[in-house]
C-alpha cells in the first residue's frame, strides 16, 4: 500500500487468472528500430517483470479497489508454500585442471554446507552445461527433467526436425513454447495434447506448464528426441 504513494503506485487484479499485483512505473527503454518502449514494473507477491504498456493495454490486468486487491493478495499468499526446492548444478572436486573448460558466464566459487554437515566447494554451472557435460553423444532427458528445464527458463531444447522447446512469456505469463514447426504436424501435435493459440495473427503452441505437461511432453521427445540443450543465452 505504501507504493501507492511513495511510487505512483496502482492496484491491480488480473481479471482471468485473479491474480494481484501492483504497477509503479518503470524506466522506457529504446527498441532497435528507435522506436521509445514505455514501460511499467509489476511487483506480485513472490516475484516482478516489467511490461510495456501496450502490453498491459492488451492484458487482462484491471485497476482494482484497496479491499479487493488486498483480499487476492492476501489470498494468493496464503497458498504459497513455505519453503521452496531448487535444483543447484555445482562441478566441484579438482577444479583448476577444467578450469578453462568451464562456462565463462561465471567464474564465482561457492561453498556450500548442507543440513548433514556435507561441504561443497565449486563452481556453479547452468542446467543446460550440466545436462550436456553428463551426457556422451546425444543428450538424454526424461520428461519430468525437461519440463523442470523449460520452466526455470535457463535452457532451450532443440528437437529433431528443426522444433525447438522454450520459456515464452505471453500476457504476463510463463509458458512452454513449441516453435520450428510445419503445417503439417499441427494436427499430430495436438494428439500428443499440445494446445494452440493465435496470437497477433499467428499460430502458436504451447505445453501446459502443470503436472499434465509432463505426459505431453514425454509423447512430444519420443517422436522428435532432443539432439542439443543450448543455454538461453546462446540460444
Amino acid at each position: 500500500m505504501a507504493l501507492l504513494a511513495d511510487s505512483h503506485g496502482i492496484l491491480l487484479i488480473n481479471a482471468r487468472s485473479g491474480r494481484a499485483a501492483v504497477q509503479i512505473p518503470a524506466p522506457s527503454i529504446m527498441l532497435d528500430d528507435g522506436e521509445i518502449e514505455r514501460r511499467v514494473r509489476l511487483i506480485r507477491p513472490m516475484e516482478q517483470h516489467h511490461a510495456s504498456t501496450q502490453m498491459m493495454a492488451d492484458s487482462h490486468w484491471r485497476e482494482a479497489e484497496r479491499d479487493c486487491f488486498a483480499a487476492a493478495w492476501t489470498s494468493e499468499l496464503a497458498q504459497l508454500p513455505e519453503f521452496s526446492e531448487n535444483t543447484l548444478h555445482v562441478v566441484a572436486g579438482l577444479l583448476l585442471p577444467v578450469w578453462k573448460r568451464l562456462p565463462d558466464e561465471s567464474t564465482r566459487v561457492y561453498r556450500l554446507q548442507t543440513d548433514q554437515g556435507e561441504r561443497i566447494i565449486g563452481r556453479r554451472v547452468s542446467p543446460a552445461w550440466a545436462a550436456n557435460a553428463a551426457v556422451a553423444g546425444m543428450p538424454t532427458l526424461t520428461p519430468h527433467a525437461a519440463h523442470a528445464l523449460l520452466l526455470d527458463g535457463a535452457a532451450t531444447l532443440n528437437l529433431a526436425e528443426g522444433l525447438q522447446l522454450r520459456r515464452s512469456r505471453v500476457m504476463g505469463e510463463n509458458r512452454i513454447e513449441l516453435a520450428g514447426f510445419g503445417e503439417a504436424m499441427r494436427e499430430r501435435l495436438r494428439a500428443y495434447g499440445l494446445f494452440s493459440e493465435i496470437i497477433s495473427w499467428k499460430l502458436r503452441f504451447f505445453v501446459s506448464t502443470d503436472a499434465n505437461g509432463v505426459a505431453v511432453l514425454g509423447k512430444l521427445l519420443e517422436s522428435y528426441p532432443v539432439e542439443q540443450i543450448c543455454d538461453r543465452e546462446a540460444a
